[in-house]
């Protein structure tokens, strides 16, 4: 039997805020996965190491969770006053599927640092010691991300002392801002309310909150579903029935918001929406160790991703709750204490985050103008991917 060997493609891994993926140039890849479809995922997924039913991704580039199991592509801007466009693709573990759907907002921190470093951004817009604003067009859920990428000696400065919950080192920080976040093609809340009953047969109707602003996210509160939420990643992932019901929760939200037609759906959309839970400050420990006390946080928030209770917190997410805790009478903003704010520090499994967000109400509809939260990110490894060359 003959088999294609091996080709190598141009890439290079990074870490972004609380993630780590495999990024390209759309010129580097293979002609025939220039182009969505089904040559690009199954590059991707080869890439990754997916499906694998063994859940580990040991032959790919994949770490066998939601936060590792990610590809970017970056590409020309198609938009005018943008350097670069980018695309993130969520590559399942288990099944042969990659999800356009939504954006990645931690990795989005690594994205300006990658268009700088492949020459995205004209040569005469980087000083040679300050910070160099990158306008970033994401592709999946079209709007604008704006990200401040630190520059010492005419290079990306990646190290420093900005410390992120739920990564090990300190690193530089980048502060990035998300434009806009909410969904430019309908209400920030899908469903016209700021908090709805949910039905979800087999656990009940819930207060949720659903909104769309930097991911689609479906709120609950935590005490209605038998949680205090100071868990960990295993007091969840460890419960086959929790995670049921969560995925049950999510199909059910994602119909109510109108992203899919019925719950079968669901499972071709794993990406988006995300599920968290909520609760008021109390004293916890986090997965690192660290005491949280009450007083730190103003609201506790749980989230899970492609099916798992995510270490720390997406940056998407993270965007939806700042969100939310800006328009009054949210759960969020509730769990919160209530009232208007600007900012909301709140605890995730790995420590704390704090994000800024800007909302108003015109003519009875609330949208956002802006999220901010700094994260980090540097270059793992760069060179090139290797892959069969009958993979696509």
């Amino acid at each position: 039997m003959t088999h294609k060997p091996q080709i190598k493609i141009p890439a290079t891994y990074m870490r972004g805020g609380t993630s780590k993926g495999v990024f390209f140039r759309l010129k580097d890849l293979p002609e025939a996965c220039q182009s969505p479809g089904e040559a690009r995922d199954k590059l991707l997924l080869r890439v990754i190491g997916s499906p694998d039913p063994y859940q580990k991704q040991i032959d790919g580039m994949g770490g066998a969770t939601s936060s590792t199991s990610k590809t970017v592509i970056l590409a020309e801007p198609t938009q005018p006053d943008h350097d670069v466009d980018y695309l993130f693709g969520q590559v399942s573990i288990d099944k042969p599927f990659v999800d356009w759907s939504g954006n990645c907002g931690n990795l989005t921190a690594a994205v300006g640092a990658f268009a700088i470093n492949s020459g995205f951004v004209a040569k005469d817009r980087i000083l040679e010691n300050g910070t160099c604003t990158v306008r970033i067009w994401q592709a999946n859920i079209k709007k604008t991300i704006v990200a401040h990428v630190p520059i010492t000696n005419g290079e990306v400065q990646e190290t420093g002392d900005f410390e992120l919950d739920g990564v090990t080192f300190p690193a530089a920080e980048v502060q990035v801002e998300f434009m806009d976040p909410a969904d430019g093609e309908g209400s920030m809340f899908p469903t016209g309310n700021l908090v709805d009953d949910l039905e979800v047969p087999g656990v009940g109707t819930l207060k949720a909150t659903m909104i769309n602003a930097g991911i689609p996210t479906i709120f609950v509160n935590a005490e209605d579903i038998g949680y205090k939420g100071t868990e960990l990643q295993d007091d969840i992932n460890s419960d086959p029935k929790a995670l049921a019901m969560f995925e049950t929760i999510r199909a059910h939200g994602a119909v109510r918001m109108g992203l899919i037609q019925n719950i079968e759906e669901a499972a071709n959309r794993q990406h988006t929406p995300k599920v968290a839970f909520v609760a008021k400050p109390s004293d916890y420990v986090s997965s690192s160790g660290k005491s949280i006390g009450a007083g730190d946080v103003d609201v506790l928030v749980r989230a899970l991703s492609m099916g798992k209770l995510h270490h720390a917190m997406m940056g998407t997410a993270a965007v939806a709750i700042a969100t939310a805790s800006a328009v009054p009478g949210t759960l969020v903003n509730l769990a919160a204490g209530g009232g208007d704010r600007t900012h909301v520090t709140f605890g995730h499994p790995s420590g704390t985050l704090r994000v800024g967000a800007e909302a108003k109400e015109v003519d009875g509809q609330w949208t956002a103008t802006k999220a901010i939260m700094s994260r980090s990110a540097r270059v793992l490894m760069e060179g090139w991917v290797r892959v069969p060359g009958d993979s696509f």
